[in-house]
């Protein structure tokens, strides 16, 4: 019989119980968030890149500089951000809502949300959602667009499914030659790395 001073002693077992539920609740609560954050990654809406008054105005003057051939001594470099690109793109396109940029090293990703068509058979009225990912130089280290990986609705579609293009330089597969191509001659390098694209031009 337990002294009337002293509160009854907990039960081992009802001690383990307690410690398993908060246990089992942390769990339910971190896959939750988990689940959460990654379907809000996943379906994260595309929005435009509007740049502020002073980011135009570099922009302007990078896109001027470039047009007027202006004379400069040393080397010719015009380096243009990620949100930058994305700007041009909107601004020239009318698609900045529904494709958006990204700049890795060597490497730019492209991420499409778009509304299919409602007159394409299965798929129409579908919401598309796809990313692509192109390498810009080949294994010489000259300059390319080479598609690494597509993936549409989560899915990283097979080579054979897009006509064995991948690992390609999509520019000579169009046919595009470059060696007579006044504008191309005029760059001497491009490089991609971490949201920002670098032009070298030439002498």
């Amino acid at each position: 019989m337990p002294h009337p001073n002293h509160p009854p002693a907990i039960r081992p077992r009802n001690k383990r119980k307690r410690t398993v539920l908060i246990a089992f609740s942390l769990v339910i609560l971190l896959v939750t968030t988990a689940a959460v954050t990654i379907y809000w990654w996943t379906n994260r809406p595309i929005t435009p890149i509007t740049l502020n008054t002073t980011e135009q105005r570099a922009l302007d003057e990078k896109m001027e500089a470039v047009q007027e051939r202006t004379y400069e001594r040393g080397e010719k470099i015009l380096v243009l951000t990620e949100r930058e690109i994305n700007a041009l793109f909107h601004r020239n396109t009318g698609l900045g809502d529904k494709v958006k940029f990204e700049l890795a090293h060597n490497a730019v990703h492209a991420r499409v949300h778009t509304e299919l068509d409602q007159d394409i058979p299965i798929i129409g009225g579908r919401t598309l959602k796809a990313k692509a990912r192109f390498k810009l130089t080949d294994p010489e280290n000259k300059p390319a667009i080479i598609l690494d990986d597509l993936t549409v609705w989560g899915i990283s579609l097979p080579n054979a499914w897009l006509a064995d293009i991948k690992g390609q330089n999509l520019i000579s597969n169009l046919g595009i030659d470059f060696s007579e191509n006044k504008i191309a001659q005029g760059i001497e390098d491009i490089s991609v790395n971490h949201g920002r694209i670098t032009i070298r031009l030439a002498d």
